[in-house]
């Protein structure tokens, strides 16, 4: 199993030095999520800093930029890192496009399809010199003077991995992408009954080995040394339980649980602005639903329970024992490495 943990990502001074500990420590990728902060400029500085380690996207939000805008970052992050980089795009809820970024909404499936096809044409006129020809129903990418192409990159082209947690995504992230970054919002019985059967759908229509698609993540870990640390990362994974839980398009996972209801007071509660009642209304039988718990030494037992075998890359903690990484590295994967040679002809 590939671990992964989080860069920080509230001062980018503090970076470099994290990016080295998780590097010496022996994680497999760093992380970067957008929410307070770009979750592009972490990973530039992380990638000048580093040599081994990988830099994900966790995610970027796809819709309020163009595809023309994250084909450069990404591939200057891929050059900068000497090929260690995955973009991660997620479409985030109709809310947060429309009144958090301004931007038009429209079905998300259909829409981040065309997004994956744009950048690989760009990236492929890019790295080829085939005319950039790209004209699909929501996106049209067909003016590339040569004073705008980068040097080649004489890498392998940038892996993509979408964020998926209804049927349709699930199935596009199985069919077009390289990998499928799983909310945290998520259960084993979600995991085994909604998620690889969706993804198993998708890679069935374009003929991809599970051996080269990377599934990642899917709920969440609270661990420590003692039982007091345990314990106060049980109740981040409340905390964050109740905010997700709140919003609709994650109530499928809680309606397989029967706890549609919670879901409903939650959402109750973000109108009537009660945010720090919420996690009260998470039971820790609830909790564990969603989060492998155990102090360091029961770690690996409680991942393996809760994750299962067909999680290839999972987010866990900065910090944690060098013995314990070595023990959770050895959890089985099915995932070997991403196999998508550049396309020959144009795009």
């Amino acid at each position: 199993m590939r671990l992964l943990t989080p860069l920080p990502q509230d001062d980018l001074r503090d970076v470099p030095d994290a990016a080295r500990a998780a590097e010496a420590a022996g994680y497999d990728g760093l992380t970067t999520a957008e929410n307070k902060h770009d979750p592009f400029l972490p990973l530039a500085v992380a990638g000048v800093a580093s040599e081994r380690i990988g830099l994900e996207t966790s995610v970027a939000i796809a819709f309020p930029r163009s595809p023309m805008v994250v084909a450069n970052a990404a591939w200057d992050l891929h050059v900068a890192s000497r090929g260690r980089f995955v973009l991660g795009l997620g479409p985030q809820i109709r809310p947060h496009n429309e009144r958090r970024f301004s931007v038009p909404w429209s079905a998300p499936a259909p829409r981040l399809r065309d997004y994956v096809n744009s950048l690989r044409a760009i990236w492929t006129a890019w790295e080829t010199g085939t005319k950039l020809a790209h004209e699909g129903p929501h996106y049209h990418f067909t003016l590339m003077p040569p004073y705008f192409v980068p040097p080649g990159l004489h890498l392998p082209m940038v892996p993509i991995t979408l964020a998926a947690v209804g049927p349709h995504t699930l199935r596009l992230a199985g069919e077009v992408a390289d990998g499928v970054r799983l909310h945290g919002f998520c259960t084993r019985a979600y995991l085994d009954r909604e998620i690889l059967p969706r993804l198993a759908e998708g890679r069935a229509r374009s003929g991809r080995a599970r051996e080269a698609f990377q599934v990642i993540g899917g709920g969440f870990v609270a661990t420590g040394a003692d039982d007091a640390a345990v314990a106060r990362g049980v109740e981040v994974a409340r905390g964050r339980i109740a905010f997700y839980g709140s919003t609709p398009a994650y109530w499928p996972v809680l309606d397989l649980h029967g706890l549609g209801d919670l879901g409903r007071k939650l959402n109750a509660m973000t109108r009537a602005g009660q945010w720090a009642e919420m996690p009260r209304e998470v039971s820790d039988e609830v909790v564990a639903l969603f989060t492998a718990i155990g102090r360091h030494q029961d770690l690996p037992r409680a991942i393996a329970e809760r994750f299962g075998p067909e999680i290839d890359a999972l987010a866990v903690p900065a910090g944690l024992p060098p013995d314990l990484l070595v023990d959770l590295r050895a959890l089985p994967s099915r995932f070997t490495g991403y196999h998508r040679p550049w396309p020959r002809g144009d795009a």
